[in-house]
């Protein structure tokens, strides 16, 4: 028996590292180390390899370290997973802030792009601590290519950290941490089982934080961002959004709301006067924060259908690009 269970082992260890070595059906796999044990001491350089107009999956494994550079996958290198070996021991962080535009650590604009077990971070205003630098907007990943996913990934800042500006993107049990329009941008998003980390300690008191800040700007749109099964916490005093645009899309889907959020939930900001035209609305959530008695009288009620058809996997993936992916 003991033979028997040796020589299993050793078949297991044999699998393991074909796999490694193979990636999935074949695929390129480039090692990332700091310590030179890979093909690549930093993860740029990882990514500048991978052959434009990709049509092949590349994995990109990165090994436990913290990475203090920019980091960007070009339009034309899609088909990549990045992966690290988890939140906690994989990070890049950087300090940019000079414009939403210019300061994002990590920045994502091609197609069909995976991304695991890898924290992002943005440096300049000390998320979760504290620093003598303004709050400005310093963004910590900007998401703007078309069927991108993130699985148990973090990403930390205080102004405006994840940027999820275009496309379809899911995110599951990942943690977004911030203070100010920490979740923004105009894309049709799923964010499923994630914790959303209100961080009011960066704000002082008597300032209120807000969650979100979704741009639809046409009625006719698919855009929005979906929050499904999440728990929203922290410290502070939190609206859960406010209209970057005219036509914001947000909803917050049988989540757990705590005490953090403010009882009147949502802001108009510079929409007040046309709050009928926003799309702000709860179904199902739970919590000491979950109260709708005292919300915003503009406050949409989404009829079951529609609910459905925004909280199902369809909304974002009706062609079954997920399964598709690598996981």
């Amino acid at each position: 028996m003991r033979v028997l269970v040796e020589y299993c082992i050793c078949i297991l260890c044999i699998i393991q590292l074909v796999i490694l070595n193979i990636g999935v059906e074949g695929q390129r796999v480039i090692r990332v180390d700091q310590k030179g044990h890979g093909d690549f001491t930093t993860i740029q350089a990882a990514i500048d390899s991978v052959p434009s107009n990709n049509k092949k999956w590349v994995i990109i494994l990165v090994k436990t370290g913290t990475y203090r550079e920019k980091v960007k996958i070009p339009y034309d290198k899609p088909y990549v997973v990045m992966k690290g070996q988890g939140r906690k021991r994989t990070i890049v962080a950087w300090d940019d802030h000079q414009s939403i535009a210019q300061s994002p650590t990590f920045t994502s604009m091609a197609d069909n792009i995976v991304v695991k077990s890898i924290h992002f971070m943005n440096s300049y205003n000390n998320p979760g601590g504290t620093n003598k630098n303004p709050r400005v907007p310093a963004v910590a990943a900007l998401i703007a290519g078309d069927k991108s996913a993130f699985y148990r990934c973090k990403f930390s800042g205080v102004q405006d950290t994840l940027w999820d500006e275009q496309g379809r993107h899911y995110f599951y049990r990942c943690t977004i941490q911030g203070a100010v329009d920490f979740i923004f941008g105009s894309a049709q998003s799923i964010y499923e089982s994630c914790v959303i980390n209100t961080n009011g300690n960066a704000l002082g008191p008597g300032v209120s934080g807000f969650i979100t800040a979704q741009g639809r700007t046409n009625p006719n749109d698919q855009t929005g961002f979906v929050f499904k099964y999440c728990v929203i916490t922290g410290t502070g005093n939190n609206f859960l959004g406010r209209p970057w645009r005219q036509y914001a899309r947000v909803i917050f889907y049988k989540s757990d709301l705590t005490s953090v959020i403010d009882p009147r939930g949502w802001d108009a900001w510079h929409f007040a006067g046309h709050e009928g035209q926003v799309t702000f609305a709860e179904n199902g959530c739970f919590g000491s924060g979950s109260d709708t008695s005292r919300r915003v009288r503009w406050e949409k009620k989404l009829n079951p259908q529609t609910v459905q058809q925004l909280t199902r996997i369809s909304y974002i993936d009706k062609e079954g690009w997920l399964k598709r992916q690598p996981y």
